[in-house]
């Protein structure tokens, strides 16, 4: 196996193991709640409706007996019928893989791009299992459901490049869901720019803010020399103990900022330090899909 595809193995089986310590039977529970109170009894299959919603341009990967041939006569291209359900309840998840996320919390951490590669995952994992249609956003424009979908989505959360521009591009369908996980460093102004045509569409989500301790606390002194991860830029401050308060103070500005970006939007906001136990953030981010599941 490829180092690099032995990687993603390595973080699926992390995503797969935090996914299974919450109760079975809650996540059934869940997904039952959720067939019921959407009035979808008898359905041969989780996630397509009655009602149309709109056409898509076919993908390889849908298969042949999802063409609409009526609609793909009227055109030199194929074209996919997607119904209200389907849409709604698809998920699109993305993991930042820039370079900044390589940062880690030294020897016994995660960095934080592993750690937002086994969240993303171990939703996957609980989402796949409740029959939920999935995709990585601009890698896979077909969500879909099953062991194939999640193996899919597996290994490209693991190994893929999770760039920045994919939201931009984002092709999502409206009502659908959309998970982001990234540090979120970047001005506010840039984050509300990628976020405003998604969500102008009613296109609702979760931003997951994954930090490493250091750069919550700061816990440098003395004479130090901090590197931007990729950009080649590098600065030194004498006496950093002495930024430390002003540091904080902005950091702490920046993160209630990005919550509040979340929560006018009607989107959910999750912090998370890569020295806390993955299963509180994985079981918010369940938590918070749950209200649009019933």
């Amino acid at each position: 196996m490829a180092p690099e595809n032995a990687h993603a193995a390595q973080l699926r089986r992390g995503g797969e193991t935090l996914a299974a310590a919450l109760p079975p039977l809650v996540v059934e529970a869940e997904r039952i709640a959720a067939t019921v109170a959407l009035g979808v009894h008898g359905r041969r299959r989780a996630g397509m409706g009655e009602t149309f919603w709109e056409y898509r341009h076919y993908e390889r990967e849908d298969g042949a007996a999802r063409i609409d041939w009526r609609r793909s006569a009227r055109s030199d291209d194929l074209f996919v019928r997607e119904n209200e359900w389907e849409a709604a309840q698809s998920v699109w998840l993305w993991r930042d893989g820039r370079p900044g996320m390589a940062v880690g919390g030294g020897r016994k951490l995660p960095t934080k791009r592993d750690r937002a590669a086994v969240l993303t995952i171990a939703l996957a994992t609980l989402l796949s299992r409740g029959g939920e249609r999935i995709a990585v956003l601009g890698e896979s424009q077909a969500p879909r459901a099953g062991r194939v979908g999640l193996s899919r989505v597996a290994l490209r959360l693991g190994a893929g490049p999770g760039g920045v521009e994919a939201i931009s591009a984002a092709a999502i369908a409206p009502r659908g869901r959309l998970i982001l996980a990234s540090d979120f460093y970047e001005p506010l102004e840039i984050w509300r720019d990628r976020l405003a045509p998604l969500i102008s569409q009613g296109v609702r989500g979760a931003l997951v803010h994954v930090v490493a301790p250091s750069e919550e606390d700061f816990p440098f002194s003395g004479r130090a020399r901090f590197e931007s991860p990729g950009a080649g830029e590098a600065h030194v401050i004498d006496h950093a103990q002495s930024v430390r308060p002003a540091y904080r103070r902005r950091f702490a500005a920046h993160r209630d900022s990005l919550r509040d970006l979340a929560r006018r939007a009607g989107w959910t906001y999750v912090y998370h330090r890569t020295d806390s136990p993955p299963a509180e953030a994985l079981l918010a981010l369940y938590a918070a899909l749950a209200p649009e599941r019933r």
